[in-house]
């Protein structure tokens, strides 16, 4: 697969703070990538100045083979950016919010009015397009604002903590024009979430802390290296099942009315069970989650 975003040895300053300490990783073309980080941890600058908004100290980038810091304005041609704030006018309806911005890429008016009629369609608010965009619900504005990127029919979309903030139904929603821009057109997303959700839902992942990169793989390589499964027991005998556990060198941890053994594979839960027969309530196989693996990484919250 082509690559698509390459970074080699990018470094970052603010003054005595090493923001970005000489990271390399690269993105395939068509691919949905999540790029996590807890605050401060580099996140932000890196992906600004991917999208040419901010200067870097050191290192190279190429976006679809165009050189950051020789050829900007061809690398913003190629990609659009949904930030997690919007940028967009509540005094304007839709379309007008959507001929200004696309005012900004000098189409003619024919073709950007197809463009915006384009992007419109593609994320399903044709209906509101004379409402004032400060009067929509927000999964109709971040839908607007996911249109208001795809204006320049950017090989690369930018998604910056898309949902945050929505409830989940609404981001449901947004995921699925999102999934139909990836999948049906082939678009290559560069998202960061706080959501591990949906970055569990990524082809590949890189976390980033402090500066460096800390961990990458897909969703099921950084769950099977950094998490661990557990098997949860309510037993009908708490102290019997104590002992049980204790005179078999069984390490366990209580919750409630709850016996917790953490599992280094998730078959180590029958021989388990099976040494407590006839004295289980009920019990759950829960697998390690992409919340997990996060904080095994990066000793972390996401939200921290």
């Amino acid at each position: 697969m082509r690559k698509i975003i390459e970074v080699t040895g990018l470094q970052k300053r603010y003054g005595a703070v090493e923001a970005v300490k000489g990271i390399d990783f690269y993105v395939e073309e068509g691919k949905l990538f999540a790029f996590l980080g807890p605050n401060g941890a580099g996140k932000s600058t890196t992906i600004n100045i991917i999208c040419t908004l901010l200067s870097k100290d050191a290192g190279t980038i190429l976006v679809d083979g165009h050189e950051l810091d020789k050829e900007d304005s061809a690398i913003r041609d190629e990609i659009g950016i949904v930030f997690q704030e919007s940028v967009l006018d509540p005094l304007l309806t839709v379309k007008e919010n959507l001929m200004t911005r696309g005012s900004f890429y000098h189409l003619e008016k024919e073709a950007l009015n197809q463009a915006i009629n384009e992007a419109m369609k593609t994320t399903d608010i044709v209906n509101i397009a004379n409402r004032r965009f400060g009067t929509l619900s927000g999964g109709q504005r971040r839908r607007t604002d996911i249109a208001r990127a795809l204006i320049n029919h950017p090989k690369i979309l930018f998604l910056d903590e898309p949902t945050t903030g929505l409830d989940p139904q609404t981001r449901k929603t947004v995921w699925k024009t999102i999934e139909q821009l990836q999948k049906e057109q082939g678009m290559t997303v560069f998202l960061t979430t706080h959501y591990m959700e949906e970055a569990a839902m990524a082809d590949y992942v890189i976390v980033i802390d402090n500066g460096m990169i800390a961990a990458k793989g897909t969703p099921a390589e950084l769950k099977e290296k950094y998490s661990t499964d557990s098997v949860m027991i309510e037993p009908k005998n708490r102290e019997k099942a104590i002992a049980v556990l204790k005179n078999n060198h069984i390490e366990f941890r209580e919750a409630s009315d709850l016996l917790i053994v953490d599992l280094a594979q998730t078959l180590e839960a029958l021989p388990i069970l099976a040494l407590l027969e006839g004295e289980i309530t009920s019990f759950q196989v829960l697998n390690g989650t992409m919340d997990d693996a996060f904080i095994g990484i990066t000793g972390k919250e996401i939200r921290e």
